[in-house]
C-alpha cells in the first residue's frame, strides 16, 4: 500500500494542508479529527485518505484507533489536533486549563505512545505540532503556551528514547499563520503589529508549514531528530524588536 501517514486536526488548516500535499507526494493519509461532520466534508474527494473521528484527549478513543489500525503500515505520525483557548491569567480557570492541556499535550502522549509499535516496525517519523508560542511567552496564552511547550519537550523526550529504534521526533513551532480563524479573530491592529514583528512583514501560509512537516517525515531528514524547527518568518529572532526603526 505504500507509505501512510496519520494527522491529527486534519478537518481544517494545517493538517487539512498536510494532508493534501502527502496525498501530492504518494503517500496514503489517515484523516483524524473530533469534529466528524468538518472531517466527512474535508475528505471528500481525496483519494488516497481516510476519514477516522476520534478525540485525542481520550485515552479510550485513542486505543479504539490504534486497534482499528493494527493492520495498516504507519510510517508517519503528525500530531496536529490543538485547542487554541486565549484569556488572562484570572480568568483560565481549572477546566479552560485541562481542556486545553488535554488536546494540546495529553493527546501528543496519546497517540506517539499508541502508535509507537507500528513506527518502530517502519523506522518512521513523528512531528508533533507545537507553536511559537512555545519558544517565547505571550500575553494571554497562559495556558495554550504552557501546553505547546510541553510539546516541544516532549518531542525531545520522545526523540531520545525512541531513536534507538529508528523513529525520528521533531516539532514544528509555526508562527502567526493566515487561517481562516485568525483573519476573523484578528483586528487591523494586531495584523499590522505581526507586520511589523515579522522580518518577511506577512503571515505564514498553511501550506509552507505542511512543507516543514513533510520534510520533516521524509527521508531527506533522515538524521535530524530532538529539533524544535520555527517556521515564522522570523516572529522569534525579533525578539522584542523595534518596530519604530524599521523601514
Amino acid at each position: 500500500m505504500g507509505e501512510t501517514a496519520i494527522v491529527t486536526g486534519a478537518a481544517r488548516g494545517i493538517g487539512l494542508a498536510t494532508t493534501k500535499l502527502f496525498l501530492a507526494e504518494g503517500r496514503r493519509v489517515v484523516m483524524v479529527d473530533n469534529d466528524a461532520e468538518e472531517l466527512a466534508r474535508a475528505a471528500t474527494g481525496l483519494e488516497g485518505a481516510t476519514a477516522l473521528p476520534c478525540d485525542v484527549s481520550d485515552p479510550d478513543a485513542v486505543a479504539g484507533l490504534a486497534e482499528g489500525l493494527s493492520g495498516t503500515r504507519i510510517d508517519a505520525l503528525v500530531n496536529n489536533a490543538g485547542l487554541a483557548d486565549f484569556g488572562p491569567i484570572e480568568e483560565t480557570d481549572f477546566t479552560r486549563w485541562r481542556a486545553v492541556m488535554a488536546t494540546n499535550l495529553d493527546g501528543v502522549f496519546l497517540m506517539s505512545q499508541a502508535f509507537t509499535p507500528a513506527l518502530k516496525a517502519t523506522r518512521g517519523a513523528i512531528v508533533n505540532i507545537a507553536s511559537i508560542s512555545a519558544l517565547r511567552a505571550s500575553t494571554l496564552r497562559v495556558a495554550y503556551g504552557t501546553s505547546k511547550a510541553g510539546v516541544a519537550h516532549l518531542t525531545q523526550q520522545q526523540a531520545v528514547e525512541l531513536g534507538e529504534y529508528g523513529i525520528r521526533v521533531n516539532c514544528v513551532c509555526p508562527g502567526p499563520v493566515r487561517t481562516k480563524l485568525a483573519m476573523a479573530v484578528h483586528t487591523q491592529d494586531i495584523i499590522d503589529a505581526y507586520h511589523d514583528a515579522i522580518p518577511l512583514n506577512r503571515y505564514g501560509r498553511e501550506t509552507e508549514i505542511a512543507e516543514a512537516i513533510a520534510w520533516l517525515c521524509s527521508e531527506k531528514a533522515s538524521f535530524v531528530t530532538g529539533q524544535r524547527l520555527a517556521v515564522d518568518g522570523g516572529f522569534e529572532a525579533t525578539g522584542i524588536g523595534l518596530p519604530a526603526l524599521r523601514g
